[in-house]
């Protein structure tokens, strides 16, 4: 199970994805779901990945194309309600509490959009000699979609729990499940936590 971005940046009032104006309540109404896949992941004794989307604290791997995008008050970096914006070590860069990762779960910081971007992930999945990956957390069409279409690439099977993603635009997510689910699922396929709670224990 690779989760995508569960962070307080994203998901909480106060946090980066706020201050880009979006409401953040439609993501945070997810985490009860992520939860429950997290939970049967955790009684199967499968593997499970955590990401978050943080930079060093000297913003070294930042690239000036990010950070100046949009027309914000607050950037990457800056201070904000739960410290630094996106910044590794600050209170927005951790796990919502309801997910906070177990001993033992990896953790990955990335600093790109795909989890693959200048990180170690793809070693995390041969050494844990993964293949097929079910996929959830935030946003469906930025993070989740980007890691999706470059673990496809790199030959892995990939699932997106459809009820465990969520994005700020509800067409986007509709439309990043057709795309990724089209052509007899040329990206990935897509189901519900309860149908893959129900593999998982059969």
């Amino acid at each position: 199970m690779i989760i995508i971005d569960m962070q307080r940046d994203f998901v909480e009032p106060g946090g980066f994805g706020a201050s880009l104006g979006n409401d953040v309540s439609r993501l945070g109404a997810i985490v009860p779901t992520v939860a429950r896949l997290l939970t049967g992941f955790r009684h199967a004794g499968l593997p499970v990945i955590h990401t978050r989307e943080c930079h060093k604290p000297d913003l070294s791997d930042l690239p000036d194309a990010k950070r100046n995008r949009g027309t914000l008050d607050l950037r990457i970096g800056d201070p904000g309600p739960m410290g630094r914006l996106l910044v590794a070590g600050e209170a927005g860069a951790d796990i919502v509490p309801e997910l906070k990762p177990l001993p033992g779960e990896a953790v990955l910081d990335k600093p790109g959009k795909g989890a693959f971007c200048r990180t170690n992930f793809e070693e995390l999945l041969q050494e844990r000699d993964l293949q097929q990956l079910i996929f959830a957390g935030v946003t469906t069409e930025v993070c989740v979609q980007t890691t999706m279409r470059e673990a496809n690439d790199r030959g892995y099977d990939c699932l997106l729990a459809t009820d465990a993603t969520e994005s700020y635009f509800p067409s986007f997510k509709a439309a990043t499940i057709e795309m990724i689910t089209a052509q007899g699922g040329i990206i990935g396929w897509a189901a519900s936590t309860d149908k893959i709670l129900e593999a998982l224990n059969a």
